[in-house]
């Protein structure tokens, strides 16, 4: 009888990460993301951070919670104790007043705002500068920006800082 030589077959080695595969590897992650991310996102389980605009709250943002569905959004609440820094970008973004009453100065004019106030920053070539103000010294007033990410991308949107929160650097 004639001796079989036997070989053995080894699984095929991981494929490398070219660009194909990274973007197969970010679909597959991001459909297991929308079956099992979160529904709900507590603002109490989000950090409260004291920035060069003020006191922010991220509660979707791809860069800093990439645990959580909708990537294509970013939503953040400010809290306004007196007024916030002053900024230019692009617009198209929508602010939903949660509590408070004061008022923004955008592109130089004053727009006065209060819970329920939903302020429409519009889309304008070279950007809106705007900043806002708290008028209740013993109450912040306290507002959610919804963000659309890929409006911002496609209008190569670009945020400049042109004052800066006074409560920044106190803490």
């Amino acid at each position: 009888m004639s001796e079989t030589e036997r070989t053995r077959t080894r699984e095929r080695p991981p494929l490398s990460e070219d660009p194909y595969e990274s973007a197969y590897r970010y679909r597959k992650e991001q459909a297991e993301r929308q079956l099992n991310a979160p529904v709900v996102v507590r603002s109490e389980d989000c950090d409260v951070f004291l920035s060069r605009q003020g006191r922010l709250c991220f509660l979707l943002d791809p860069l800093t919670l990439p645990q959580n569905p909708l990537h294509h959004w970013r939503l953040f609440t400010h809290e306004v104790r007196t007024k916030s820094g002053r900024h230019r970008h692009q617009g198209g973004l929508v602010i939903y007043v949660v509590c408070g009453v004061g008022y923004s100065i955008v592109e130089g004019e004053r727009v006065d705002w209060k819970k329920g106030s939903l302020i429409l920053l519009p889309m304008k070539p070279g950007g809106v500068e705007h900043q806002h103000f708290n008028l209740d010294p013993d109450k912040p007033s306290v507002w959610a920006a919804f963000v659309p990410i890929a409006l911002t991308e496609h209008v190569a949107s670009q945020m400049r800082q042109t004052e800066t929160s006074p409560e920044f650097g106190q803490e």
